[in-house]
């Protein structure tokens, strides 16, 4: 069971996101907030939920500002940005904020249920017109290449994070066990000085790998 929380200020959005969740056998929906401030005060530190769905632009605290204290606050949650926003610098300023998915309100509930699946297996999520705005930015915005410290099998894990790929999909493609990938990826933390998984995929994406 996968436990989710909505943060989304059109009533009639959240109301219908949170009708269909509780509908599904595979979620529990924690809470259905109109604000980044409401779940703070509600949500329990020691019991927080798996996955946040969480607008961008919300009354108060925006949702990419929200983002740290959330991450701070709720170790382990993974944040899925749910939005109308499709400009490239709201989605790389997403992800360096820390986000694990990126979905517009126009996608249908079925699929924003997948996107929650793939990012609490490990994986993130973009839809492909999404992806393409990130490459898209990240090639207009590109630096010279920079020598990386990682190895050939270790830039091949951080490409498959960057894909979205669960740890599993990751040692299936690159024929190496789960351990053996979850070894390389706390070198990779090390090696780089981050702390998550969005950290790596923020500076890969940045051109800092």
């Amino acid at each position: 069971m996968i436990s989710v929380s909505i943060i989304e200020d059109d009533t009639v959005i959240r109301e219908g996101l949170e009708k269909y969740l509780r509908s599904q056998d595979d979620f529990i929906c924690f809470h259905a907030c109109e604000s980044v401030e409401q779940l703070l005060k509600e949500a329990d530190e020691s019991c927080p939920p798996d996955v946040i769905l969480m607008d961008i632009g919300l009354p108060g605290m925006s949702g990419i500002s929200g983002m740290k204290i959330i991450n701070e606050r709720f170790s382990g949650v993974n944040i899925i940005m749910f939005t109308i926003h499709e400009d490239s610098h709201k989605i790389f300023q997403s992800l360096c904020a820390g986000a694990s998915g990126y979905i517009l309100k126009n996608t249908p509930f079925s699929k924003i249920a997948e996107a929650i699946k793939i990012v609490h297996e490990g994986g993130s999520f973009m839809a492909p017109r999404i992806a393409r705005k990130v490459f898209d930015f990240f090639r207009e915005n590109s630096h010279l290449p920079r020598e990386s410290v990682l190895t050939d099998k270790e830039k091949e894990i951080v490409l498959g994070l960057v894909d979205g790929l669960s740890y599993k999909m990751i040692a299936d493609k690159s024929n190496i066990s789960i351990e053996t990938v979850r070894s390389h990826i706390k070198n990779i933390y090390k090696k780089l000085h981050v702390h998550s998984k969005a950290d790596v995929i923020r500076k890969s994406l940045s051109g800092e790998i």
